[in-house]
């Protein structure tokens, strides 16, 4: 029996989606355990793009059951349109996926609250995707909130409507102008939730504890960032839930003392999307050929990526709240061209030159103090074995190993499945 766990060590878009993918086939079940639909994973292969959403990313591998866990808000509508998007690679969906009943559901009037509550906010937007996720979150902590179960209940178009009334009070109070036909919207609502009840629905806990009784092997994968935690990152640029390895044992029901590998992911720069603090971001020529060669914009929103050096500070503080046993870096061929790399290794603060994320790193708090390495021209996308990266690179990845004290095993090289190297 082996529980494995993978995630974002960054601001999430690290390719958590790829090595998921790479893996799955050593695992007989992976398992969704946060998030919601504004996280996409990308998943290239065969020459196609694929870009999920809600579905976990061993759906392409015939012999492995994906669940989408009790830590997972689930959109009906975009999530049945998921479900359409896959029908043409014959994927038997209907045996392979499972859904917790006590997933909670993203209502119409969500994503019109996560509107309003935006557009009030002015230019102190926290750059939130729209999607509904953040007032669904606040609703089940709120002890509010509709789950997939609820679904099954004889009452259950009453208890929609009950806090879809409170939602359209709630927009009143915000007293900001959006357009919307709740008609509409609740059709195809609906229409979805009646495709929904053809999936499987499941009691994941109970499910997952019995999978491990039987020796199956299961990978937890998570979505975004450690630095979007709600608790852990950089609030209130955060996104609503738990993407620490924390969250995979609230959000699928798995005990902590059962987890063995963690596997962190990151970008050998760093991405961020929307407001917030970003310390080693780069204004100038390296952080727009970052983004121009690295295809920097949202799998699922499109929106370009704010780019910069790697943060070796904020990537020990994830490893260590995450307890990684093991490092993915991505997009090494990104980098290619370079004549000079720059990673940060410590903060000034205050004064004082630190090497721990401290409470505030907003810009006036915090300047990175940089490490420079010599770049390298080598075209890394058809390279096979650790042996034949540039010398430079295997420095780079060196001095990261040294200074976090966690092997790098998995370098990538390529949006490609095939384009990835163990070490």
């Amino acid at each position: 029996m082996t529980v494995d766990l993978l995630l974002g060590l960054q601001w999430g878009d690290e390719g958590k989606g790829k090595i998921v993918d790479v893996l799955t086939s050593k695992y007989d079940i992976i398992a969704r355990f946060q998030g919601g639909p504004n996280a996409g994973h990308t998943l290239e292969f065969d020459g196609i793009k694929h870009v999920l959403r809600t579905i976990p990313s061993g759906i392409f591998h015939k012999n492995s059951i994906n669940i989408i866990g009790n830590g997972v808000v689930i959109d009906p509508v975009v999530f049945i349109k998921e479900i359409e998007g896959l029908e043409k690679f014959n994927i038997d969906i209907y045996s392979k996926l499972l859904i917790s009943r006590k997933a909670h559901l993203i209502l119409p009037t969500h994503r019109l609250l996560d509107a309003a509550s935006e557009a009030s906010k002015g230019k102190a937007k926290i750059g939130s995707t729209l999607k509904g996720i953040g007032p669904t979150y606040m609703d089940k902590t709120g002890r509010n909130g509709i789950r997939v179960g609820d679904i099954e209940l004889a009452d259950f178009e009453e208890r929609y409507r009950h806090l879809a009334n409170k939602h359209e009070e709630m927009i009143k109070f915000y007293d900001v102008s959006i357009q919307y036909n709740l008609a509409e919207l609740e059709k195809e609502f609906f229409d979805a939730i009646k495709e929904l009840k053809k999936l499987t629905f499941i009691d994941s806990e109970e499910y997952l504890h019995q999978a491990q009784k039987e020796g199956k092997s299961i990978l937890c994968e998570g979505a975004q960032g450690s630095l979007l935690d709600v608790d852990f990152g950089t609030y209130p640029f955060v996104t609503s839930s738990n993407t620490t390895a924390a969250g995979a044992c609230t959000g699928l029901g798995i005990a902590p003392n059962k987890i063995k590998e963690v596997f962190g992911i990151f970008k050998a720069y760093t991405t961020r999307v929307g407001s917030g603090p970003f310390p080693t971001e780069d204004f100038a020529e390296a952080g727009d050929t970052m983004a121009r060669v690295g295809n920097e914009f949202g799998s699922v929103t499109g929106r370009q990526r704010r780019c910069g050096w790697l943060d070796l500070v904020a990537l020990k503080y994830a490893i260590r709240v995450n307890g990684v046993t093991q490092l993915m870096m991505m997009k090494g061929d990104v980098l290619s061209g370079f004549e000079t790399l720059k990673v940060c290794t410590s903060y000034q603060y205050k004064g004082q030159n630190i090497d721990h994320l401290p409470y505030n790193i907003e810009p006036e708090n915090v300047t990175p103090v940089y490490t420079e390495f010599k770049g390298w021209k080598a075209d890394l996308t058809g390279l096979n074995t650790y042996e034949q990266l540039p010398k430079e690179l295997k420095d780079y990845i060196d001095f990261i190993e040294k200074e976090v004290e966690v092997p790098i095993t998995i370098v990538s090289v390529g949006p490609d499945r095939k384009q990835t190297i163990s070490k």
